[in-house]
């Protein structure tokens, strides 16, 4: 009880904020049905997390849900999971923005998953227990190969956070007309009591309701957007040419990706980074068996690739319905608001007040379910990989562990609310595109070579992982987007925006290299240890059974 009057608290506090002027902030004209429902589901969302509370008082239990969810409840799960602010919020700016050009995050953020589909999925449900290293410490040194992949996992959930809480704290801006900075911390004070007391089992509900609500709103959009333009797809073609700045440029790619290397190197982090993301592969630890991971990877993809489809529509439908409509344009015909919220701005012009506040309400819960996914992700890489397995040799107390997990959610939410703030202006879909380039060139290449390739050693996968993750994040750094718009400098050192072409290769020649110049004692373990991992991986024979509740 005591838990829920803090919630509450927390939540009365929110709802009081919206009601008052803070520092002298003009605030956005305040819509009673957009909050109405807005405090409606927050409101579920906790008695979720009450419900949810007792079920997650083990490691198995706030890590995985004890293995409990079924295929089709996981499947729905990972859509919801995956369909981020990114998805929803970042896309559809982009394809507003820049037009054909932004559809490479939807077609890269869907080609991803048949690979996860034929060469992860099943594998990794027989093999892993509640992270993805437990995969690579399998037959590997457990230590160094736990340390590289916690650090590369807690690198892939920051880029992560900045787009969920970019997007969390300019949405509950527009909504309630509230300081961005102000909207960003009580997103993550309330993130944090979502995960901190409903674990795994409360974010699995609130990804599947979440999805639902997501696909439902999308697909009304996406019918709205063809009615006003009368289902002619000439005309609503048309009709966007004429109303953007770039006119028939929007049709062809080279607006947003101006040469080939970027375009190839985005699509590379986008296709390979979906098997690399710590919160995906995290959840198909969630079912009992191979055979409900599987079923779980094929309704993932068959929702996401819908959705994608939809976000094509409604990103046209956006340039068309808004930059023709004098509410949303300057004098010179420019967009007058912020161009991550397009989607939720279209929403008013399609179903009025009613509708606004729906998808305002689904998209605070896209962001709410994908960071809920990213702290217990990061919190199990903490506390079960590097806590457990690294600092206390695998020997631990299972009600410390799950003590050590809600403290690292709580250090988790406190640092998402600071890159909320020092990343504000970023475009939501470019930071999860750099998530991806991250887990596409560590944790795949090392994932991938761990699975299928015998000759693989800790020293390979450890100094080529490291190696890799290192000239990554540099190159991130030093990147256009980073080293200048973020830090302010005048030139960028390295000339492209997505690093994926250069780092993913390299990551796959030093992890083989390494291990065919590893001759040590460890190597002939490692490389033995291969059979019997391969026979688990194929048969699932010793593998972690649902935990009763």
């Amino acid at each position: 009880m005591k838990k829920i009057v803090i919630i509450l608290g927390t939540l009365l506090s929110f709802c009081q904020a919206a009601s008052i002027d803070l520092n002298g902030v003009k605030k956005a004209e305040l819509n009673p049905i957009a909050i109405s429902m807005f405090v409606a589901f927050v409101l579920f969302t906790l008695f979720i997390t009450y419900y949810s509370n007792k079920k997650s008082q083990s490691a198995s239990g706030f890590y995985t849900a004890g293995g409990n969810i079924t295929g089709a409840q996981n499947g729905i799960a990972i859509a919801g999971d995956y369909m981020s602010a990114a998805s929803f919020l970042g896309i559809i700016a982009l394809i507003f923005t820049n037009g054909f050009d932004g559809l490479i995050y939807s077609i890269g953020f869907l080609v991803g998953w048949p690979i996860v589909l034929f060469l992860i999925a099943e594998k990794l449900r027989n093999l892993g227990k509640f992270t993805f290293a437990d995969i690579t410490a399998y037959r590997l040194d457990a230590k160094p190969i736990r340390i590289l992949s916690a650090v590369s996992a807690l690198s892939v959930i920051v880029f992560y956070l900045i787009a969920q809480m970019v997007g969390a704290g300019q949405l509950i801006q527009v909504l309630f007309g509230l300081p961005y900075t102000f909207a960003v911390v009580l997103v993550g004070i309330l993130i944090i009591l979502y995960v901190v007391f409903g674990g795994m089992h409360a974010t699995t509900w609130v990804q599947i309701i979440k999805a639902i609500l997501l696909l439902s709103g999308a697909t009304f959009m996406a019918i709205m957007v063809l009615y006003l333009t009368k289902f002619d797809l000439k005309y609503y073609f048309e009709l966007a040419i004429s109303h953007h700045a770039k006119g028939a440029s929007i049709m062809k790619p080279g607006t947003f990706l101006p040469d080939t290397v970027s375009a190839v190197s985005l699509g590379l982090a986008l296709m390979f980074g979906t098997a690399g993301l710590p919160h995906i592969l995290m959840r198909f630890f969630t079912v009992k068996n191979a055979k409900e991971a599987r079923k779980s990877a094929f309704y993932a993809t068959t929702l996401i690739g819908y959705f994608y489809i939809l976000t094509f529509i409604i990103g046209f439908g956006a340039i068309a319905l808004l930059l023709g409509n004098p509410q949303f344009t300057n004098p010179d015909g420019s967009f007058n608001g912020i161009t991550n919220m397009v989607a939720v701005l279209l929403a008013e012009v399609l179903g009025g007040s009613v509708f606004l506040g729906f998808i305002s309400a689904v998209a605070f819960a896209t962001i709410l379910a994908v960071v809920a996914g990213l702290t217990i992700s990061g919190a199990g890489a903490i506390s079960h990989d590097l806590f457990v397995n690294v600092c206390k040799n695998g020997e631990c107390d299972p009600k410390q562990e799950l003590r050590v997990t809600k403290i690292a959610t709580i250090c988790i939410g406190i640092l998402a609310i600071l890159v909320g703030i020092i990343f504000e202006n970023q475009n939501v879909a470019f930071t999860v595109g750099l998530a991806f380039a991250i887990a596409a060139s560590v944790n795949f290449p090392i994932l991938l070579l761990c699975l299928y390739w015998k000759n693989l050693t800790t020293k390979g996968a450890f100094w080529g992982g490291l190696i890799g993750l290192i000239v990554v994040v540099v190159l991130v750094l030093l990147s256009p987007s980073i080293w200048i718009k973020s830090f302010g400098f005048s030139e960028a050192i390295f000339p492209y925006d997505h690093p994926a072409l250069f780092s993913m290769p390299l990551t796959f020649i030093l992890i083989y290299i390494i291990s065919k110049l590893d001759k040590s004692k460890r190597a002939k373990i490692d490389k033995e240890g291969f059979e019997a991992q391969n026979f688990r991986a194929q048969s699932g024979i010793g593998i972690s059974e649902a935990v009763a509740h």
